[in-house]
């Protein structure tokens, strides 16, 4: 990110968690840069803290994502979501599935979603505050058993030209594939819903085992 003749393709920009006087902005993004002659892309996803005073916002961090090493043996699941042409996975997010960390029940609701929607992931395990941010609660993202979804169908969430219709429709379809816990910017009936400032520009799917 910052290395001499690099290019960063910026992928998205959503909420981690916003407050009064401070945010978590996430940034998955992919980097292209030179190496022995030819074009090399790799990328990660940035954990940008922001905080306000007065009229302002300034960045006070930065966090890189960390997914791990890759695992010597993955799930069949993995392999398919990896391989999927309608599941859009940012560098992060993939190598958090290739690092074996994701659990089978994020991956399995991916794989159903990507039979009826094309579904642009922002943010799976790596990246992601490690508390619910403003709280002390663990998030479910960094225990690999949630992800985040920018794009639906080529639509970005918060566009104000996606059809509400199609935004309800998939977190209806999360849900009752086994997420107890789907926030997106509008409020459903049902236990498993929210809607909050934090999720007006993605929704996110989490899970518990």
């Amino acid at each position: 990110m910052g290395r001499p003749g690099a290019a960063v393709d910026v992928i998205d920009a959503q909420y981690g968690g916003i407050l009064s006087d401070s945010a978590s902005v996430l940034v998955p993004c992919r980097v292209y840069s030179i190496a022995g002659g030819r074009v090399v892309t790799s990328g990660t996803t940035v954990d940008v803290r922001l905080s306000r005073s007065g009229g302002s916002w300034r960045v006070t961090a930065t966090h890189p994502a960390q997914p791990g090493a890759a695992a010597s043996r993955l799930s069949a699941d993995a392999r398919q979501v990896l391989a999927s042409g309608r599941i859009a996975l940012p560098p992060a997010s993939a190598a958090d599935i290739r690092s074996g960390q994701v659990h089978d029940s994020v991956l399995r609701t991916m794989l159903e979603l990507a039979k009826t929607y094309r579904i642009g992931i922002s943010v799976i395990r790596s990246g992601h505050p490690i508390n619910v941010f403003g709280t002390s609660r663990p998030s479910d993202h960094p225990r690999g058993r949630a992800f985040d979804t920018w794009q639906i169908n080529g639509h970005a969430v918060v566009a104000p030209g996606t059809s509400r219709a199609l935004i309800t429709s998939y977190m209806r379809a999360a849900e009752s594939l086994g997420s107890y816990n789907v926030g997106g910017p509008y409020q459903l009936s049902g236990a498993a819903f929210f809607s909050d400032q934090t999720h007006h520009d993605h929704v996110h799917a989490g899970f518990t085992a």
